[in-house]
């Protein structure tokens, strides 16, 4: 308890800015762009932590197929709700003992809202539970105030029509099932408290 209070944290506040991308057929009918978000962390100990975060980005939409192309937007915003575990890294050399390398997994819950540019009227919201493990690590500066980090996540995504093929306006299958899941590479500012 002593070295925890001494060297650990108790609540963190961080600020994500990166990229998301798409695998399987969301990769084709979505254009991975910058999102951003912000979390707060608590520190059970020097090792676990629980990590509450939002974050958000927009998308376009471009679903190709026979007689009709459509396009669009996908607004995407998740809540999650994270455990992080912090490697031990005070038996490797001075120099990156001072790293704060971790794994981090949990659960969020994805809000999807799609807008379709040729009838911004029809807009369309749902919502998925997805999955989420990833790696990061941090170096702290400002006296370890404050920290920068990198942070890669995977997220396993179900939406509900994930194996329905979308429709087109005069309502003909395109062929094209919305599969497929989420990551993310991020940078990270975190102050410490």
């Amino acid at each position: 308890d002593e070295n925890f209070f001494r060297n650990g944290r108790l609540i963190t506040v961080g600020f994500v800015g990166g990229y998301r991308g798409f695998t399987g057929t969301l990769n084709t009918i979505y254009t991975p762009n910058a999102s951003f978000g912000l979390y707060l962390c608590y520190f059970f100990d020097l090792r676990f932590a629980l990590q509450i975060g939002y974050f958000t980005g927009d998308y376009a939409l471009n679903i190709v197929s026979p007689g009709e192309t459509i396009t669009g937007n996908i607004s995407l915003s998740d809540i999650s709700f994270n455990l992080k575990y912090y490697f031990n890294t005070q038996n490797v050399t001075r120099g990156l003992a001072d790293l704060n390398p971790y794994a981090i997994f949990g659960l969020s819950e994805v809000f999807r809202t799609v807008t379709v540019s040729t009838d911004t009227s029809n807009i369309a919201k749902d919502s998925a539970l997805a999955g989420n493990l990833g790696l990061g690590i941090e170096i702290p500066i400002m006296r370890n105030k404050m920290y920068l980090g990198a942070q890669g996540m995977f997220q396993y995504l179900s939406f509900p029509d994930s194996g329905n093929a979308i429709l087109q306006s005069n309502g003909n299958s395109t062929g094209v099932k919305p599969t497929g899941n989420s990551y993310t590479l991020t940078a990270i500012l975190g102050v410490n408290f």
